[in-house]
């Protein structure tokens, strides 16, 4: 008795489960086929990623070979287009190419490919930090107080690495136009802070003590 009730349920829900597809059949088939193009979509993409980023490193890695002997501006246009790209690997290694060998004279050019860099790509936080640091070093021969604490400011209200590099230039900054007061508080902020590189400490203490009185 028990196995005949038994198998009269199995094919009750045998029956269940065919008259749920039978019923919704085309929404099933419209599922499938969208995860499928999904799936095909998602790797597709890779795919061109991964093609894309290649050419991006040979239009790198040519324009570097090409520096000592080939035409300057095509390298600058070159390198230009890989920054503006925006690839979170290439696009930093440009900027660094142009302005160690002096290949841009227009500061206000290069001012504008860092903020590229800074407000336009995906970076992880540290490296963008160290960007807003390098920006901050580049200008900072040429540009008022407010201008120089402005771009920094990321850096001195976080907990970043780069945070007491900040405060360091921002010390010796002050410190070159004879405001030693000033120049004094930020160097006793870099030793008073938590996590602060080791030899920048160093260096600060140093100053405290040869140059201002500490």
């Amino acid at each position: 008795m028990d196995e005949e009730i038994n198998i009269i349920d199995e094919k009750t829900r045998n029956e269940k489960i065919k008259i749920f597809f039978k019923e919704n059949r085309k929404f099933i088939v419209t599922t499938i086929v969208f995860f499928v193009i999904i799936i095909l979509g998602f790797y597709s993409y890779q795919i061109y990623k991964d093609s894309y980023r290649k050419d991006l490193s040979n239009q790198y890695n040519s324009a570097i070979i090409e520096y000592n002997n080939g035409d300057k501006t095509k390298i600058v246009d070159s390198l230009i287009d890989v920054i503006e790209d925006k690839d979170s690997t290439y696009s930093p290694l440009a900027l660094y190419f142009l302005i160690d060998n002096n290949l841009i004279g227009d500061k206000n050019r290069v001012n504008e490919l860092f903020d590229v860099l800074i407000k336009k790509t995906s970076l992880e936080d540290e490296i963008k930090n160290l960007i807003i640091y390098k920006k901050a070093l580049y200008n900072a021969d040429t540009i008022n107080e407010n201008e120089l604490l402005d771009i920094l400011k990321p850096l001195v209200n976080s907990n970043s690495i780069w945070k007491s590099h900040a405060l360091y230039l921002i010390a010796e900054y002050f410190y070159s136009k004879n405001e030693k007061q000033k120049s004094k508080e930020f160097f006793i902020q870099i030793i008073n802070s938590e996590n602060a590189n080791i030899d920048i400490i160093k260096e600060s203490q140093k100053r405290l003590k040869r140059d201002l009185g500490e």
